[in-house]
């Protein structure tokens, strides 16, 4: 993922910042605890999407 898109791209939800999950090809939105799947190089963000994540996952930790 381009690190410029990657800066400029929010959360819809929160407009909070994204992490780039680049393994499981993922934006984490830490904040709404939501992973936005990325498909063929196009973040997908849109909330019908987006997968919650449990309190826990590994996703989540620094």
């Amino acid at each position: 993922m381009d690190s410029k898109l990657l800066d400029i791209l929010a959360c819809p939800l929160c407009k909070g910042p994204l992490q780039y999950a680049k393994a499981q090809q993922l934006l984490i939105c830490r904040a709404d605890r939501l992973a936005y799947p990325i498909r063929d190089g196009i973040p997908v963000m849109l909330e019908d999407e987006a997968r919650t994540l449990e309190p826990m996952d590994p996703l989540l930790k620094d």
